[in-house]
């Protein structure tokens, strides 16, 4: 068998799912695995390794971590390893048009949305946070803008009722193994069709801030609730109480209406409920005191004291 050279571009774990079904096609060899520099991270700047370096490492592919792609050393490394194909997967890096008209099969790239819907960095997040009820993965062809090259396939998914980054993260993750699949199958056998975006039907998903972080609860309950699952599992939402932080990780909307200042501590016996927005309340259901653990509202009740009814809770610094 006449197997397909790939390059492989990427940096999540995200990309793992995707990454290991390509290394495990019998028609495909991984001459190259490519993704970013190590990071330093922590309060003891300890260096971590890109989770495809990790699993490039354990499965014996040749990775490399260049500073850029733009500079002729790697053009050289690039017309060495001569892949038929590249696809690249939450690389994170924009690519030059020297890599994006260089394969035979050209640059392909899953994207974590229906596109032409939340281009970008953050499309996860953004589905969360802006309450979709449906979402799903793309492939697509490469060009020189942000995510705005010809469509392959796309598959869909809806989001559930309490839906987190975190459980779509994974959601999306999977569903892209058997999408990516299909779509090289597609462009090996020069049947993959070009679907062009709409443009006019474009958002933008733009990168997720620590500003983000802090509610605001002249905000609906609505709006809130989606916010703290979309920042879920990070950053994180946070309220601020008595100089304190808390970090809330789960909440929904609440029946009660109420008259009271938005951010007003309205229940804090059985339940903590505040007030938002548009007379809405909003009940919290998983936060994270200062130090502690993620927990259930009902346990952190037991041991409660920094929380108690008419308090005013802070969200925008």
């Amino acid at each position: 068998m006449n197997k397909k050279r790939l390059m492989f571009m990427g940096t999540p774990d995200f990309a793992l799912p995707c990454l290991d079904m390509l290394n495990h096609r019998e028609d495909t060899e991984i001459v190259s695995v490519v993704t970013q520099p190590d990071r330093q991270s922590g309060r003891g700047y300890k260096v971590s390794f890109p989770p495809v370096k990790q699993y490039a490492l354990d499965n014996n592919l040749e990775c490399v971590q260049p500073s850029t792609v733009k500079d002729d050393e790697f053009r050289k490394y690039l017309m060495e390893k001569n892949p038929d194909i590249i696809i690249v997967i939450a690389y994170g890096r924009i690519l030059p048009e020297f890599v994006l008209d260089y394969p035979k099969y050209g640059c392909i790239n899953v994207h974590a949305s229906l596109l032409p819907k939340y281009r970008g960095a953050a499309p996860i997040q953004w589905s969360v946070i802006n309450g979709e009820k449906k979402t799903g993965v793309t492939t697509m062809y490469m060009d020189k803008g942000l995510d705005t090259g010809d469509k392959i396939l796309t598959t869909e998914v809806e989001l559930d009722e309490f839906e987190t980054t975190g459980t779509l993260f994974d959601k999306l993750a999977e569903i892209s193994v058997k999408t990516l699949s299909d779509t090289v199958d597609l462009l090996y056998s020069n049947s993959a069709l070009r679907v062009p975006q709409d443009h006019a039907e474009m958002t933008y998903a733009p990168m997720i801030s620590k500003e983000m972080s802090y509610i605001d609860f002249s905000k609906n309950a609505e709006e809130i609730s989606c916010l703290i699952r979309g920042l879920n599992p990070s950053p994180g939402a946070k309220i601020k109480i008595n100089g304190k932080i808390l970090k809330i990780y789960m909440a929904k909307p609440s029946a009660e209406v109420t008259e009271k200042l938005p951010g007003t501590v309205v229940e804090c016996s059985e339940r903590v409920v505040v007030a938002c927005g548009n007379k809405t309340t909003l009940e919290i259901m998983e936060l994270q005191p200062e130090g502690k653990k993620i927990m259930k509202t009902n346990e952190f009740l037991r041991g409660n004291s920094l929380l108690k009814k008419d308090d005013i809770l802070g969200g925008i610094l």
